[in-house]
């Protein structure tokens, strides 16, 4: 008899069998917004394309990336006001150097920021452990420097981890990390020195892979997050879940899948009273207070 090789970071317990809780105010679903904001190297590194890829340098592909940070992101940020929905920031760091205005913009809006490597023109997975623990530590202090506190969760740029990308994140000081989707709930993982926290974030409901990947339309998306919110919404009625929607400003932004994205947050926001609309620190904090064995893995 095979066995496959694994991971060893969580064991599997089934949904159905888990201790109920519930989020503040008795609610049962949490939904948050993961806005990435990202910026990539001109002629070299990694990025992702509109259209095929020329001989570098990419005009077409760099400047199309571009857009999001010059315009998508003021526009998706005039909707988060005009909705009043909170947003959460997965920042490269580098931001602070080339567009110094976006993490000022969000900040006096009050959003979270995580970290989210340098740079989305670099896989932290694939580095050495002693530069990706490095790689870490400087997105981790500038962040710190410029927001007044290191940010307690973290996504890899590119989904991107090595085997012990875990470990250096809770060495880090990180509580939570974003990169595994492998739930609808928060999941304790175990890591060489403690534990971290996996709070849920989308690969379905993301539209990196939706609308870069499969090619869909941004009616197709928007239609995508109605029914994934009305349908955990039935579901949240037994179980206490967490509803992600990962957007990057490069795609949404652009004004014709703004307007069907504005339909569906304008969804979202209209049923309130129903939901928990935060961001992933209050997850993880508010699930990180519950008594041991509440929460899998915990």
């Amino acid at each position: 008899m095979s066995v496959l090789r694994t991971h060893g970071r969580y064991d599997y317990i089934p949904i159905t069998k888990r201790p109920t809780y519930d989020w503040p105010n008795g609610k049962r679903l949490a939904v948050y917004i993961g806005l990435n904001l990202e910026d990539f190297a001109f002629g070299e590194g990694l990025g992702a394309e509109l259209a095929p890829g020329g001989p570098s340098p990419d005009i077409l592909n760099f400047a199309w990336r571009d857009y999001g940070n010059r315009v998508g992101a003021w526009r998706l940020l005039e909707l988060f006001d005009d909705l009043a929905l909170p947003a959460s920031v997965l920042l490269n760091s580098v931001l602070y150097d080339t567009c110094p205005d976006l993490p000022v913009a969000f900040r006096q809006r009050g959003d979270e920021f995580l970290g989210h490597g340098r740079s989305n023109a670099e896989r932290q997975g694939l580095l050495p452990e002693r530069d990706e623990a490095a790689l870490i530590a400087e997105a981790t202090a500038t962040l710190a420097r410029h927001e007044g506190r290191a940010p307690g969760g973290w996504l890899g740029p590119w989904i991107s981890e090595s085997a012990v990308t875990p470990d250096l994140l809770q060495e880090a000081g990180y509580r939570y990390l974003l990169d595994w989707c492998m739930d609808d709930q928060p999941v304790v993982m175990r890591t060489r020195r403690g534990r971290i926290l996996a709070v849920p974030y989308p690969q379905e409901l993301n539209d990196i892979p939706m609308i870069v990947g499969r090619k869909i339309g941004g009616d197709a998306f928007a239609d995508m997050i109605v029914d994934q919110f009305d349908e955990m919404l039935h579901q949240s009625r037994d179980v206490p879940l967490v509803m992600g929607i990962a957007l990057h400003a490069y795609l949404v932004g652009q004004p014709y899948r703004l307007r069907h994205l504005r339909r569906a947050l304008a969804h979202i926001a209209g049923q309130r009273d129903l939901v928990f609309i935060t961001r992933p620190g209050a997850i993880a904090a508010h699930v990180l207070s519950l008594p041991p064995g509440i929460v899998p893995g915990s």
